[in-house]
């Protein structure tokens, strides 16, 4: 299952739809709703996310969620690694070859590396190893 076949199902489950049922109102096949939320399809179109999220009567931060998460959900993912330290290469063909072995804390562990890691690709540390500020603080 993806991040946004998880969700799509949450919802369809929280409102108490079948999964015939939302296919037969969006006018999609059976099969084809039942692929996405399984993860044996890739991410669903712009258009069949508009639809979906007002289907659901979902707007705002809900939708952008929503997007974000199947942006995240193609279950046949190619990383290009050309140009990269060797460490990225590594890195991406180790978890391509250990991905389904990995268990839940595992997996939550390196996604909480992967989350806390800034955009450009710093670590979050400022100079010689300092930790940049606490918002808390």
């Amino acid at each position: 299952m993806t991040p946004f076949g998880e969700r799509l199902r949450q919802l369809r489950a929280a409102r108490g739809i079948s999964q015939k049922q939302m296919a037969r109102d969006l006018e999609i096949s059976n099969a084809y709703l039942s692929a996405l939320e399984h993860g044996r399809r890739g991410v669903p179109t712009r258009s069949l996310l508009i639809q979906i999220c007002t289907y659901f009567n979902i707007i705002w931060d809900e939708a952008e969620e929503l997007e974000r998460l199947a942006g995240l959900s193609d279950p046949k993912v190619t990383v290009d690694t050309a140009g990269l330290d060797p460490r990225a290469t590594r890195l991406a063909n180790l978890v391509a070859r250990r991905i389904a072995t990995l268990d839940g804390p595992t997996l939550d562990r390196l996604l909480a590396v992967l989350d806390a890691a800034r955009p450009d690709g710093q670590t979050g540390r400022g100079r010689a190893g300092e930790r940049p500020p606490d918002p808390a603080d």
